[in-house]
């Protein structure tokens, strides 16, 4: 179901006024209401509240979570956003879940758009959740994500996930290749029956072979008895083998001929043992280099790189990284370990990190902070200093602006007058026209927003005309 609506609640009019001139920019649709009318606003505008897109709450009469209760009875699935407030510390869980941000006025454009993805994702999983289809959630969860590349990552697993053929996973560390693995087993024919993970770094490569195969008793010193491996624990189901690039030269030999004749024998046995398994494997590192330097097979490689998945990194789709947080941070709300939420500078100084651990280390950093700054609203200042990009006093995203009246213009007590030899207009006025910008800064300090006041324009406006003629504002005021 498509939600059409945007409610908003708020008992101060001129700002009411406002939201709706910036609904009708956005080109969504809004209901409006004060604290008193709301109820009657709902029942003479929708037939249900699970109509509703989002809630905003600006200032109401009354204590806000008891006002939000009152709508999650209506619908437990509606998203909050608070305007220029925040809850109250002890409230429940419920009401905590449900209000996903804060959003501060005058709103940033980017930012309010970026609030309804996140509810409108929000309104996504309740709906799964109730429609009793709990596996998409949970098995997609860390692919979330609008970028190109994770759509190519996406449309490449559809494609074969149901075929049992050997897929290869590559990409940098944190990316998330154990997350596709999963996802594959999961939607293959064989999600009934076992997902046995192994990582070839992590096994001593005296012990991988008993690892992946299993032991008789008494084939080694310590082998007191028989012990099945993951090819038997994974029968029927699939096997990942994790840091592929990381397994001996005398185990790839071994592993190729399981995957040519799906036999084997236990350590210290000769029973041959035949086994029906998928083979999911996965590396960071790069093979065919590998291959040329002989420490990886050839053969072995082209046997597992049945369909490739390559996985992208994080910097390579940064405009993932703020539907990646609301996941993170709506996770660890379910967990009851904290709920953080992130304002425009911090978004911003994520966006511009370059992230060499991935999605890893993005999930560790909200873990961090929610540890550091419970129930917090999370600033660059807040951030540990290798991810500060953007300074916390900067204007990282756009506003939204009313129009506000013109004032007349002054006119000039002597007009300009014309060289005899003429002039070219365009250079005279951009001259003109920096040399008035570099006055206005000079004025106000080198504070963009009263310079734009003083000039009767936009900051944003401002800013794009400062760029123009390379005006810095420190060095306007420096001279």
């Amino acid at each position: 179901m498509r939600r059409e609506h945007i409610f908003v609640i708020d008992d101060v009019a001129q700002r009411v006024n406002d939201f709706g001139v910036i609904m009708q920019f956005i080109d969504e649709h809004a209901l409006f209401a004060t604290s008193d009318s709301w109820k009657s606003v709902l029942e003479d505008s929708v037939e249900s509240a699970n109509q509703l897109a989002a809630v905003v709450i600006g200032q109401v009469s009354g204590p806000v979570d008891r006002l939000i209760k009152q709508l999650l009875e209506l619908d437990p699935g509606i998203p909050f956003l608070l305007l220029n407030q925040a809850l109250p510390e002890q409230v429940d869980d419920q009401v905590r879940r449900a209000c996903i941000d804060q959003l501060l006025w005058p709103i940033s454009h980017a930012r309010l758009l970026d609030n309804l993805h996140r509810a409108q994702l929000y309104r996504e999983q309740i709906d799964l959740m109730n429609s009793g289809s709990g596996r998409a959630p949970k098995l997609f969860r860390s692919l979330v994500g609008s970028s190109r590349a994770i759509q190519g990552v996406r449309e490449l697993m559809s494609q074969v996930a149901d075929k049992d053929v050997t897929v290869l996973i590559t990409g940098e560390s944190g990316t998330g290749k154990e997350v596709v693995a999963r996802n594959l087993h999961y939607h293959s024919t064989r999600r009934d029956k076992p997902f046995i993970p192994v990582n070839c770094g992590a096994i001593p490569s005296e012990l991988l072979e008993s690892e992946l195969f299993g032991h008789e008793k008494g084939a080694f010193t310590g082998a007191i008895s028989a012990r099945a491996g993951r090819f038997e624990l994974a029968e029927g189901g699939t096997l990942f083998l994790d840091e592929i690039g990381d397994m001996p030269l005398p185990m790839q030999v071994k592993l190729l001929r399981v995957l040519q004749e799906h036999t084997y024998e236990r350590v210290g046995g000769n029973k041959t043992i035949r086994t029906d398994v998928r083979i999911i494997a996965a590396t960071h590192r790069n093979l065919e280099d590998m291959i040329t330097d002989d420490r990886f097979r050839e053969d072995l490689y082209y046997r597992l790189n049945v369909f490739p998945i390559e996985m992208p990194a994080l910097r390579e789709r940064q405009e993932d990284i703020p539907v990646l947080l609301n996941e993170l941070t709506v996770r660890m709300e379910k967990e009851k370990r904290g709920s953080i939420r992130f304002n425009n500078s911090a978004l911003m100084s994520l966006i511009r990190h370059p992230w060499p651990g991935n999605v890893r280390e993005l999930a560790n950093l909200v873990e961090r902070l929610a540890i550091m700054f419970p129930f917090g609203v999370i600033g660059s200042g807040e951030l540990p200093k290798k991810y500060r990009h953007v300074d916390e006093n900067e204007e990282a995203l756009p506003e939204f602006e009313i129009e506000q009246p013109v004032a007349a213009p002054v006119e000039s007590q002597d007009p300009a007058l014309l060289p005899v030899n003429g002039l070219d207009l365009k250079d005279h006025l951009a001259q003109m026209e920096s040399s008035l910008i570099r006055q206005a800064l000079d004025d106000c300090n080198g504070v963009v927003a009263r310079a734009a006041e003083k000039l009767r324009i936009r900051r944003t406006t401002l800013v794009e005309k400062m760029r123009k003629y390379g005006l810095n504002r420190d060095e306007v005021v420096q001279n």
